[in-house]
């Protein structure tokens, strides 16, 4: 059975682009373009791994995880956090937060494959 992979991302290029390179290796992948849906999306939908864009509007995916993690349904979900904050304190806090891998901005799309399929 495919594994799903809640994407959330503001970016439409970027999401696109996760969302194809996910399928494109039988992933099954939900686009989240707002950060304030994502926790009910990810209830919903029930994912095997979370992609995190940290820098959103409304709501951080820095928050988003610290959520994810208080959540007893949704901690167990691994959070692969992609980011164009590229300062090792940075990296330091979100995988403190509960981020289980970290993959800067502009992705390379061999390390972001290799980054999803070592978490699920």
């Amino acid at each position: 059975m495919a594994k799903r992979v809640l994407v959330v991302e503001d970016n439409e290029l970027n999401l696109k682009l996760f969302c194809d390179l996910l399928r494109a290796h039988d992933f099954v992948a939900e686009p989240v373009r707002d950060g304030r849906e994502a926790v009910a999306r990810a209830r919903d939908f029930g994912p095997d791994l979370i992609v995190m864009d940290i820098q959103m509007p409304h709501v951080t995916g820095f928050e988003l995880i610290v959520e994810l993690m208080a959540d007893e349904q949704l901690r167990t979900i691994p959070v692969m956090a992609v980011t164009a904050y590229a300062g090792r304190d940075d990296e330091e806090r979100i995988r403190a937060a509960g981020a289980r891998s970290y993959v800067s901005k502009p992705i390379s799309l061999a390390r972001f494959m290799d980054a999803v399929n070592a978490l699920v």
